[in-house]
């Protein structure tokens, strides 16, 4: 896992790359949240933020028990996938999330 400064670093390149309303777009939070982080400015704990920040650009990775390894991103979008009993793969995923909650550092 990165470091809140590695995070913030990381998030001031894709602000460069991309403008800062597409790096919003993309990790789900206002434009506004990503200037005032950049600025120092942010009043609440930036943490959310960057976690996600990794997530989406970020290249993390992580062992999955049931994928192997995997990037972060892709592990945080399987462990919000909703708990679906039909699929013997989601169960075992969902059983394998709640235990791991991406801490399956690689």
């Amino acid at each position: 896992m990165m470091t809140r400064n590695e995070r913030l670093k990381l998030l001031e390149k894709m602000s460069i790359k991309y403008t800062q309303g597409e790096v919003a777009r993309r990790i789900g939070y206002t434009p506004g949240a990503v200037c005032m982080i950049l600025s120092g400015k942010y009043q609440g704990c930036p943490d959310a933020v960057l976690q996600k920040v990794e997530e989406v650009f970020g290249n993390t990775t992580v062992d999955c028990p049931v994928l192997g390894i995997i990037t972060l991103g892709k592990c945080a979008e399987k462990r919000k996938l909703p708990f679906a009993a039909t699929n013997p793969r989601r169960v075992t995923l969902h059983c394998a999330c709640i235990e791991c909650g991406g801490r399956g550092k690689v």
